[in-house]
């Protein structure tokens, strides 16, 4: 069975942030980010090595990843008022402009562990019923 959570945040909260504040509150041990409609006024993205920020609207295309206590990982789209796309890993500082409608997936039967992986280098996600 699947419990969910839905959360409007306001504008000036840090969609990450919020994301992982009701991660550590709950507390999720794993779940997915199933919806995000909304927008935001600062955009900061990744690519697992640098993070790109922009000033300006742009409205939430997607979001999708794992979100839990310990950590998420999360990739982003978003559209420009031309309609283009950006999208990469969601970092920290990404401020919603007014409003962002979120609904969390939480998967009871499962537990998201990290494990530092010796192939990739970096701390991989490890699934647990």
């Amino acid at each position: 069975m699947m419990k969910t959570i839905c959360k409007r945040l306001r504008g000036g909260d840090d969609l990450l942030g919020e994301i992982q504040r009701l991660a550590a509150y709950i507390p999720i041990s794993a779940g997915v980010v199933l919806s995000a409609v909304g927008n935001l006024r600062h955009l900061r993205l990744g690519d697992g090595k640098n993070v790109t920020e922009l000033d300006g609207h742009v409205e939430i295309v997607s979001i999708t990843g794992t979100v839990s206590a310990r950590r998420s990982h999360l990739h982003l789209c978003c559209a420009r008022d031309d309609l283009s796309t950006l999208g990469g890993h969601l970092a920290e500082g990404c401020i919603v402009d007014t409003t962002c409608e979120l609904v969390i997936g939480i998967l009871d039967d499962w537990r998201f562990g990290v494990e530092r992986d010796p192939v990739t280098g970096n701390d991989e996600l490890q699934f647990a019923r």
